[in-house]
């Protein structure tokens, strides 16, 4: 007796696909839909084949062809890391890490937002380290990771999100995917106006990325990045 492929969720997930173009044109704050059913799992993994198609097929060829067009460096951010971290690094912690501070807080809760403004703090505070001495400073992380705590349990509980952050969301969105775009210049030895072009790759991941988020959930755009993250690495190595 023939197997019986059961391809319900199909429609479901094509539905959230053709969703894209009018999200991107107009981003919103949506109920995500949760890995916890067939159709989250059907559209995360149209979504994926999406990003990483059009990461393979379009981006990141262009960006090739403009790096020896230009005679810009290579990235180098990778060869910084321990022996051995390089898979960890860029399957794991990386997809976990950025996606959590770039699109954890879009849904707009009370919550993520204090914590993001708690983040925020908190790198502020390390970047200028050496304007405090080690005690001072040591005291204060502890200060703000327990503000940031004390902020989160008092929130947890409301959902409702502003007025105003709903609002601005589009520009919030697209200022988000453009910062998350950004910040990979740090991969390159030099920049210049010349380079922003190697980040359009990013930028198609955050754009993407900030979709899934919204639409599926947190875990799944961790799961996308690093899918899409092992993607370019397998190209990597077989291109040597």
């Amino acid at each position: 007796m023939a197997t019986r492929i059961d391809i319900a969720p199909l429609p479901a997930a094509l539905a959230v696909l053709r969703e894209v173009p009018g999200f991107l044109k107009r981003p919103a704050i949506l109920t995500p839909i949760g890995l916890r059913s067939r159709e989250g799992w059907a559209a995360l993994g149209l979504l994926e084949a999406v990003h990483v198609a059009g990461l393979l097929l379009v981006v990141l060829p262009l960006i090739s062809l403009w790096q020896k067009a230009m005679n810009l460096p290579l990235p180098d951010a990778f060869e910084q890391l321990p022996g051995g971290w390089l898979l960890p690094f860029t399957l794991l912690a990386a997809p976990i890490a950025e996606e959590a501070l770039f699109r954890g807080w879009q849904t707009g809760r009370p919550r993520a937002l204090w914590l993001l403004a708690s983040a925020l703090l908190l790198g502020a505070a390390v970047i200028f380290a050496e304007a405090f001495a080690p005690l001072v400073l040591t005291g204060l992380l502890l200060v703000l990771a327990l503000v940031a705590l004390a902020g989160w349990l008092r929130l947890r509980k409301r959902r409702e999100v502003p007025a105003r952050y709903r609002a601005a969301f589009p520009v919030v969105f697209w200022l988000a995917a453009l910062l998350f775009a950004g910040v990979h210049l740090t991969n390159y030895p030099s920049v210049s106006a010349l380079s922003l072009p190697l980040v359009l790759p990013q930028l198609w991941a955050g754009l993407l990325l900030g979709f899934t988020r919204q639409r599926i959930g947190l875990p799944a755009a961790m799961l996308q990045h690093a899918g899409a993250n092992a993607a370019t690495l397998l190209l990597v190595h077989l291109g040597g």
